[in-house]
């Protein structure tokens, strides 16, 4: 089973992480990430699949059915975050005014819901280990929607950034849902590295691993690079992830200061 990869963008400035047909299928998410130029648009709509576009650095304007919107976000990892989040049905377009990186994760649902734009504003933030381990697990966890605050939705999104020489997805724990990372790092030579269950391979600015279910997924970035990463995550009908399982053998770290 491939579970990293190190894919470029092509000529056209697309970068396939998964789809739900070939060898990643696993994951039930079609994951895309674009590269756009100055005054460059995207378009897109499915009858079948449910959509969040996401503004990973650059300028876009967000157009969809009741909204007009211009985000601007000049790093991943100092700026807050746009996402917007529609059912399907809805066309969006993505319209460049500066080169601008934007991801875009999808899976089919019947369900419909009401679409919503996430802001800086209006994102869930939070800080995890700032009190243990001598502030090795330290980071920043924003969530757009899971379970919680979309319950109709079949995924979940949300960024992650690490200071540098730190570990996230810590203490060790899994879930039965699959779960997707896309990496970046603030300079392109900057790496880490990602423990799924027992392998582990390097992660590299612009790289992705892709999580089976039931496994544990920790992962560290080298002294000097933070790290920043979208996790999406997959919901299972009737089994939605929630929360974490943490590893037995780990769980003393939960206590520990």
């Amino acid at each position: 089973m491939d579970i990293f990869g190190y894919p470029e963008f092509d000529r056209t400035g697309r970068k396939i992480l998964t789809r739900t047909e070939g060898p990643y299928a696993f994951t039930k998410m079609n994951i895309t990430v674009y590269r756009m130029e100055t005054g460059q648009s995207l378009s897109f709509s499915s009858d079948r699949e449910e959509r969040a576009v996401l503004l990973i650095e650059g300028g876009v304007r967000y157009s969809w059915p009741g909204g007009d919107v211009p985000a601007t976000r000049d790093s991943f990892l100092r700026d807050g975050a746009f996402c917007l989040h529609v059912p399907k049905g809805v066309e969006v377009k993505v319209t460049a005014f500066k080169r601008s990186e934007v991801l875009v994760q999808s899976a089919e649902n019947e369900k419909t819901f009401e679409s919503k734009f996430y802001t800086p504003q209006n994102c869930t933030e939070e800080t995890f280990g700032q009190n243990q381990f001598e502030g090795k697990a330290q980071r920043t966890v924003r969530t757009f929607f899971d379970f919680h605050t979309a319950p109709d939705s079949n995924m979940v999104m949300g960024e992650i950034i690490v200071p540098q020489g730190g570990w996230s997805s810590y203490p060790p724990h899994h879930h039965p849902q699959p779960e997707v990372y896309y990496y970046r790092f603030g300079k392109p030579q900057g790496f880490g590295a990602c423990f799924i269950g027992d392998d582990v391979k390097k992660i590299k600015d612009g790289s992705f691993c892709a999580v089976p279910g039931g496994l544990t997924h920790p992962q560290v970035n080298a002294p000097g690079y933070p790290m920043y990463y979208v996790w999406m995550i997959r919901n299972f009908e009737g089994n939605p992830w929630k929360d974490r399982i943490f590893d037995p053998a780990h769980t003393w770290l939960l206590k520990s200061e």
